[in-house]
């Protein structure tokens, strides 16, 4: 389950699901290292899968295959091993699962052994709007690339799991007007802008953002193609493909979910000088923040809330312009730049520390 570079801990998201394969958990392993390494914490890259369907499953079968699972994989994780973290189809409930089960089989509680837990059992505050906190950082980073205020900034989101209603959230209170949000049922537009708290209370309600009344419909495809400043995919894969990338009106796309732009339209993105901030940098502040979780239950002492976002701040503002800039000094787009940084990073510290043979 696991991609290993340089470092002995391992870090990535389990995630639940009826189409899981092990090729997509090797690529989103992979993945993990490189933006392990874009933001330079010490984790290796690692992914979790279940082939079922959470929906269809009660609370106590989740629980039974989840404590299952965790007795199956015993070996391979643990808190200087492989540090599993939620991701599609499992939350913090999976996690203390996992922890209490890995615990009781090492006859002791290890916080430590995973990441995204609940706040009572040794989690991080901060650490459930982490990823929709660090792709509204990079966005206040690419406004100031363009001399643009938030005020007069339109964003539209297209998905509203955690990532793109916590994005949507935070971004309107810091004075983005969001526009536009969808999620896989149906979306809305709003070209005053939306009150996404009004928004959120109504997703909450009613498990979709479709049939909200402070707007238009729409469909997460449409969504992609209307006017905005700043186009923040935070749903699914390959959204952004060869076949509407012409049409994207963004001049911003922050790529909040993981792979949202294929190869192809990639090359047409840039070719049009949409400024892209990639996944493996923009959606970055989730593992960022798992490992501070993690430090922090390995030395017993828990920060307070305003000093894990500073600390976020101050790596995905760094891991921002350090992108950036490698782009610029090797005339690459800001994807091939992060990958460039990633593996030239590893690459150092693989050198650095020769080969045991």
């Amino acid at each position: 389950m696991s991609v290993a570079d340089t470092e002995k801990e391992l870090k990535g998201g389990l995630r639940y699901g009826p189409y899981v394969t092990l090729d997509e958990i090797r690529g989103l392993a992979a993945e993990m290292t490189w933006k392990c390494g874009v933001v330079n914490i010490p984790f290796g890259g690692a992914k979790g899968g279940v082939i079922c369907d959470p929906e269809k499953l009660s609370t106590g079968e989740l629980e039974r295959i989840t404590r299952r699972y965790t007795a199956e994989i015993l070996d391979y994780i643990g808190p200087e091993r492989d540090v599993p973290a939620p991701d599609m189809n499992t939350n913090e409930q999976t996690m203390a699962w996992i922890m209490d089960t890995y615990s009781m089989h090492v006859r002791h509680t290890v916080t430590a052994s995973v990441t995204g837990k609940p706040l009572d059992l040794g989690g991080s505050r901060g650490r459930r709007e982490a990823t929709g906190r660090g792709c509204m950082i990079v966005c206040d980073q690419a406004l100031k690339r363009f001399g643009r205020d938030r005020q007069s900034t339109r964003v539209i989101v297209q998905g509203c799991g955690n990532v793109g209603s916590q994005a949507a959230r935070l971004m309107h209170e810091a004075g983005y007007k969001i526009v536009g949000v969808a999620d896989i049922h149906g979306g809305v537009l709003n070209t005053h802008g939306l009150g996404i708290p009004a928004l959120l209370e109504y997703v909450k309600e009613n498990k979709t953002v479709k049939g909200f009344p402070e707007g238009d419909p729409t469909n997460a495809q449409e969504i992609l193609e209307q006017d905005c400043e700043i186009l923040l995919p935070a749903a699914i894969e390959s959204v952004i493909n060869s076949k509407n990338a012409a049409r994207i009106r963004a001049r911003i796309l922050v790529e909040g979910a993981n792979s949202p732009t294929t190869p192809p339209a990639d090359d047409i993105l840039f070719e049009r000088g949409v400024f892209v901030v990639p996944d493996i940098l923009a959606n970055a502040g989730g593992v960022t923040v798992s490992y501070f979780e993690w430090v922090q239950d390995r030395q017993g002492y828990f920060w307070p809330e305003g000093i894990v976002n500073d600390r976020l701040k101050q790596i995905m503002v760094a891991a921002f312009n350090d992108v950036v800039q490698y782009g610029e000094k090797h005339n690459v787009n800001n994807r091939i730049a992060a990958y460039m940084l990633a593996i030239d990073r590893v690459a150092f510290s693989v050198k650095l520390r020769g080969i045991y043979a």
